[in-house]
């Protein structure tokens, strides 16, 4: 059991550190004022070349969901959604730390996205003396070049700019569709016990044997 939980504190901590970064990345694009230190950070809109026109710092807010998807004043649903999610993942990143690692790193860094997100949707407003808490916005900065698109009355220079949180989701939705066989039913995460069930250790070496079988 104490070696499990050992592993799960090191997705949980890993997935902090993510959410550390991820976090000072936007306050440096933002940039803050707290306790005397001060840092102008980017203009909205301002732009720095990182590898000619290609990647571009770019800082942008966004209001809504990815892609400019707006709420208005339904935005509150929007971060309180947020907010259950997160609790959701957590939990479930626990409970499924006896599982493959595979999809343990898919839903640690589908977490640590979701709660960085989190934060500037819950906080930032307030943090910044922008809006009331719940309704701040994402700070998005990084943008990559593509061929110009136009489909559906929709054109794109580039592709939606985005940030460290957006990346972690990403990776990690790559991550659980590379091992969706591995992938634990329900039952099998929140299993009902029933007289006669062998013991938790029993279950846990047996499910570390497997994770190790299936590497």
């Amino acid at each position: 059991m104490e070696k499990n939980d050992n592993k799960a504190r090191l997705f949980f901590l890993t997935a902090f550190l993510l959410i550390i970064f991820d976090q000072l990345t936007k306050i440096s694009v933002k940039g803050f004022n707290l306790f005397g230190f001060k840092h102008e950070g980017f203009y909205l809109g301002e732009a720095v070349e990182v590898w000619g026109d290609f990647i571009q710092f770019t800082f942008v807010e966004n209001a809504g969901m990815a892609f400019g998807i707006s709420f208005g004043a339904a935005k509150i649903f929007l971060s309180l959604f947020s907010v259950f999610a997160s609790i959701a993942l957590g939990i479930y990143l626990y409970k499924i730390r006896f599982f493959h690692p595979g999809v343990k790193t898919g839903i640690m860094l589908i977490f640590a996205g979701a709660v960085g997100n989190l934060i500037d949707r819950v906080f930032y407003g307030v943090f910044y003396g922008e809006s009331p808490i719940f309704y701040g916005k994402v700070v998005d900065f990084v943008q990559v070049d593509i061929p110009d698109v136009d489909f559906l009355g929709l054109y794109y220079t580039h592709f939606p700019v985005f940030n460290v949180a957006d990346s972690c989701v990403t990776v990690g939705v790559v991550f659980l569709l590379l091992f969706n066989s591995k992938i634990p039913s329900f039952s099998e995460v929140f299993p009902k016990k029933k007289d006669g069930d062998v013991g938790t250790d029993k279950l846990i070496d047996d499910n570390d044997e497997n994770a190790r079988n299936t590497i």
